[in-house]
């Protein structure tokens, strides 16, 4: 801050100042205002909008995803867990560099699980738990740091996604923070998760998905990468959900096993919903025969996003 002492300093040299440009337009003959007259002051330029890490406002079609799923509480939670944040960033730059085109290029995604189911119930009986600010900022700074998405991931046992989304808030007012929805660990009444496998009606994902349009909107963001999973028909009635041009809406072909079984699951949910962007999910440890890029890549169509866990 300037000192008051400054500030009179400066009032005074713009007075001379003035005064001695107003005095050679006199001698002169040039149009000058008068002394002490105000100029209006520079017009501030307005504010870029704020862009995606590897720059644009949109995701797709500009864009392939490619993410590393997981969270740092244990290794079998998934491949992003596995070593520092920075670590897991730089194995994914190694994966993801076969499903990039010349046309399409691969902005890479961190989908931290943000909200992890439990199987036991907690304090407050919603047999979920979540993770701390510190822990989401780490990968955030570290999605930073290599251009990439962070995706929050939901595993929300006996809450809901509506909840466990508006919550996040402060993290998904951020340009570079998108959201997933894993259904499989939406649990209710006397369920517990893992026991069962959970559902979600479309109205819960509807509502969600409107409170984060909405956001975007409110704070001009670029679009939001919003991943839903699914491994069975009834985990969600994708024929009700809303489409929302603030987002990018991914259904993603979840679950682990052979290569037959995995295309045809997928061509199953590419078929019930084609008017959705389409993902395919990898497990280093569960599939039978960790299917290669080129084999992804020959999926009709070929997956907007590839997450591995």
């Amino acid at each position: 801050m300037f000192l008051r002492r400054r500030l009179i300093a400066g009032g005074i040299l713009v007075l001379l100042l003035v005064g001695a440009a107003a005095a050679a337009g006199a001698f002169s003959g040039a149009d000058e205002p008068p002394a002490g007259a105000e100029r209006a002051p520079d017009a501030e330029p307005p504010a870029a909008p704020a862009e995606l890490p590897r720059g644009g406002r949109r995701i797709f079609p500009a864009y392939r995803v490619v993410g590393y799923y997981g969270a740092p509480q244990d290794d079998a939670l998934g491949a992003l867990g596995i070593g520092t944040p920075d670590q897991a960033a730089r194995r994914l730059i190694r994966q993801a560099r076969p499903y990039a085109r010349a046309r399409r290029p691969v902005l890479p995604a961190l989908e931290l699980i943000a909200v992890i189911a439990n199987a036991d119930a907690g304090e407050d009986g919603m047999y979920r738990s979540r993770q701390t600010n510190k822990v989401i900022r780490r990968y955030l700074r570290a999605a930073r740091r290599h251009e990439m998405l962070l995706v929050l991931d939901i595993q929300p046992g006996r809450s809901d996604f509506f909840t466990e989304t508006t919550r996040l808030r402060r993290w998904l007012r951020r340009p570079d923070v998108g959201i997933a929805l894993d259904p499989e660990w939406r649990v209710s009444g006397s369920e517990v998760p893992g026991q069962v496998i959970g559902h979600v009606d479309a109205r819960e994902v509807n509502a969600t998905s409107a409170w984060l349009d909405q956001l975007v909107a409110r704070h001009d963001l670029p679009q939001k990468l919003f991943i839903v999973h699914q491994f069975t028909d009834d985990m969600v009635d994708d024929t009700q959900l809303k489409r929302r041009d603030g987002l990018a809406m991914v259904l993603n072909a979840d679950g682990f096993g052979t290569k037959p079984v995995k295309v045809s699951k997928y061509k199953a949910f590419t078929r019930a919903a084609a008017t959705f962007e389409q993902g395919f999910k990898l497990f280093y440890e569960e599939d039978v025969g960790l299917m290669k890029p080129a084999e992804v890549m020959r999926l009709k169509p070929a997956p907007d996003v590839v997450i591995y866990e």
